[in-house]
């Protein structure tokens, strides 16, 4: 490599990690912002937040980045970058012809937005008083509306959204796999409900003391190996885990009393998450490709954790007494196998947080032809909460009493994530095909997981998927992992045994 192109190289990576550590300090700001900020100060933090950004968002599409861009991107320079600067720039690339598309001032009114917006909708929430979030979401809607016809899309306006979680992933393949997923999952919701035999789970529901369930996530988090000297656990509304970098990626859930698996399994699953950024490759910090190739990919390494460790029978053989342990003596003489049964329950939930694994999908198919629906003008705001409804009992054979279990429950329209939802049952499809494939390697991993031998798995999903960030694109990751692309069949194949063998039908 030339001194020129050598210093050039040097000059970009020093000004994207500048762009890098905003980013951090902003990542530190939301997670505080959602686990106990003072209610009196969201104005002044929506402020901070939208400088940040604005900040971000100059130094990603200024002068001097296009310059940066054009020079490294040079075919002769860009064949003497290393991978990472390369990928980097590509990256940079995507983001700088999308962002210098929309106008400073209106990107900094968004993020202000999206900052009051998830405050408000907390409160509309808790109130189930959509008409009080409306107006909020109603502009979140425009703004995203107007961001489309600023980037342009091919084929349907969707695809430019979907493209900011799930690149290289198009509507026509969406509509074509949850379609499928679709018409699988209904009969055998139907087929559940009417069995006759179903398991007993009024120990569930017994009370289980909030510090209880804290210690016992703690445990939990440390069995499956989460870095708690790279991490943290916290209480919130709706869970998450943040990655601020991979030697910082924290993690929340939320307690309920009255039902420990919302915690329990929240945890796993938010633990997941933050197992993939705390292996993401550590010669990626300072870039943006230190994160989660997609959010479909990452998706899948939770429910990976959540589904096929949390929800496995071994699982339980090797966990069942600690949970006794820090439980109040409800599970006492609760056999394993009926605790087992009852913790894998299927039946029709509101909640899509707390759906079990037959009707998850459901949920967020029901999200995702509502959101295509908003940015085709065929629906309005005005509309959502009764549509929604209406999808509910068509979909999962129940209907909303209120909109704070309707449309109201989740919090990623509050902050603009339109194109979202879909990753959910991607990254389950993901974890399903991912499951299938590490079995040719791990033909043992039930007995791994029955022992508490996870090193093995954590390992295989490192090399394939965690170190990587970025590096690779989500439809290469699951080609590498499977020759193949997309494919609804390996979680149809797992749901359809399973509930079929649980309830005898």
């Amino acid at each position: 490599m030339t001194d020129r192109v050598q210093k050039l190289e040097t000059d970009f990576r020093q000004y994207v990690k500048k762009i890098e550590d905003y980013g951090q300090a902003l990542a530190l700001l939301a997670w505080d912002s959602r686990t106990g900020a003072p209610k009196k100060g969201v104005n002044q933090r929506s402020e901070v937040i939208g400088t940040l950004s604005s900040e971000v968002f100059s130094l990603s599409t200024s002068a001097q980045m296009g310059d940066f861009l054009n020079k490294l991107r040079e075919e002769a320079v860009y064949a003497k970058l290393t991978d990472i600067t390369r990928k980097t720039v590509d990256e940079c690339y995507k983001n700088f012809e999308r962002n210098v598309k929309i106008p400073k001032e209106e990107h900094k009114e968004y993020v202000m937005l999206q900052s009051q917006s998830e405050s408000l909708w907390e409160e509309a929430k808790n109130k189930a008083d959509f008409e009080l979030f409306k107006p909020n979401l109603k502009k979140l809607v425009e703004f995203k509306k107007r961001f489309v016809r600023y980037w342009g899309y091919d084929h349907h306006p969707y695809n430019t959204l979907l493209d900011d979680y799930e690149p290289g992933v198009f509507v026509d393949t969406i509509d074509k796999v949850f379609g499928e997923l679709r018409d699988q999952l209904i009969p055998l919701v139907k087929g559940v409900t009417e069995s006759p035999h179903q398991p007993k789970t009024d120990f569930l529901y017994e009370k289980f003391p909030r510090a209880n369930q804290q210690a016992l996530s703690i445990d939990i988090l440390k069995e499956i190996g989460y870095d708690f000297e790279a991490g943290r656990l916290d209480e919130t509304v709706h869970p998450f885990a943040i990655g601020i970098n991979p030697n910082d990626v924290r993690v929340t859930t939320k307690y309920n009393e009255n039902d420990f698996r919302v915690a329990l399994f929240g945890t796993i699953h938010e633990g997941g998450h933050a197992l993939y950024e705390q292996n993401i490759a550590q010669d990626l910090i300072g870039t943006p490709l230190a994160s989660g190739t997609s959010m479909g990919i990452h998706e899948s390494q939770s429910l990976f954790w959540e589904k096929f460790v949390g929800k496995n029978y071994g699982f339980w053989e090797r966990n069942y007494d600690l949970l006794k342990k820090h439980a109040t003596g409800q599970f006492d003489h609760v056999s394993l196998d009926n605790f087992y049964f009852a913790v894998n329950q299927a039946k029709q939930s509101l909640i899509r947080i707390e759906s079990d694994e037959l009707t998850y999908c459901l949920h967020i198919i029901l999200r995702y032809e509502l959101e295509k629906a908003l940015m085709e003008d065929r629906i309005t705001v005005d509309e959502l909460p009764e549509i929604w409804n209406e999808k509910m009992e068509e979909y999962v054979g129940i209907r909303p009493q209120h909109d704070g279990e309707g449309v109201l429950q989740d919090v990623h329209w509050s902050f603009g994530a339109f194109g979202y939802f879909p990753s959910y049952a991607l990254g389950y499809i993901y974890s399903a095909q991912i499951k299938e494939a590490m079995l040719k390697d791990l033909p043992n991993f039930d007995q791994l997981v029955r022992e508490g031998e996870y090193g093995s798995i954590r390992q295989w999903l490192t090399k394939k998927v965690h170190q990587h960030g970025k590096m690779k694109k989500p439809a290469e990751i699951i080609k590498d992992i499977t020759g193949g692309g997309i494919d609804s069949k390996p979680l149809v194949r797992y749901l359809d045994e399973k509930y079929r063998r649980l309830y005898k039908f």
